[in-house]
């Protein structure tokens, strides 16, 4: 597959198993799965172009389970799934990547999951920029983890080294990078 390719399927695999299953005629289990060969029939690829988006993508957005038999996204859902992560202490400060147009509610409100179910941080300056830098110039948030966990704030870490929490105060947010 190309490199156009893998990215295409890619976002359709995260349309799909994050948002709209429903889309393509399926239905997630309670904890996000479906059967790869589900997914595959209503799809259409192969179980190799299955395989190669997972294992190039860059950011391990999707979980194959041990057996190889079924698959999911490992966080950002809209749709209602219970991923099973376990509350995890977290460092004491992760960040947020955004956009620079997003800062403003940002600082007023805090960070709230919008759509999806938790908010995503990440656990170094690098990947919050990568992340905030896809909707316009970017800006990192550095985020007081360990005084939100003094607080007694639950986090959980996603299987691909996302950090999920509920909501992030603005007080517990400083404007680390704009650019």
């Amino acid at each position: 597959m190309s490199p156009a390719d893998v990215v295409r399927l890619s976002k359709r695999l995260s349309f799909v198993l994050r948002h709209r299953p429903d889309s393509v005629g399926l239905t997630l289990d309670d904890a996000g799965w479906v059967g790869v060969d589900e997914l595959l029939g209503a799809l259409g690829v192969t179980r190799s172009q299955l395989e190669e988006v997972v294992a190039r993508n860059d950011k391990q957005r999707f979980a194959l389970d041990g057996t190889g038999s079924r698959i999911r996204a490992s966080q950002g859902h809209s749709v209602a799934v219970d991923l099973g992560y376990s509350p995890a202490e977290p460092p004491a400060e992760l960040f947020h990547g955004t956009a620079q147009r997003f800062l403003p509610g940002i600082l007023a409100e805090g960070l709230r999951p919008g759509a999806r179910h938790a908010v995503h941080l990440s656990p170094d300056v690098g990947t919050a920029r990568a992340v905030g830098a896809r909707r316009g110039p970017p800006v990192v948030l550095r985020v007081d983890a360990a005084a939100m966990g003094a607080d007694g704030v639950v986090f959980s870490r996603s299987a691909n080294g996302v950090w999920l929490v509920d909501a992030v105060p603005p007080g517990r947010l400083t404007v680390l990078a704009a650019r």
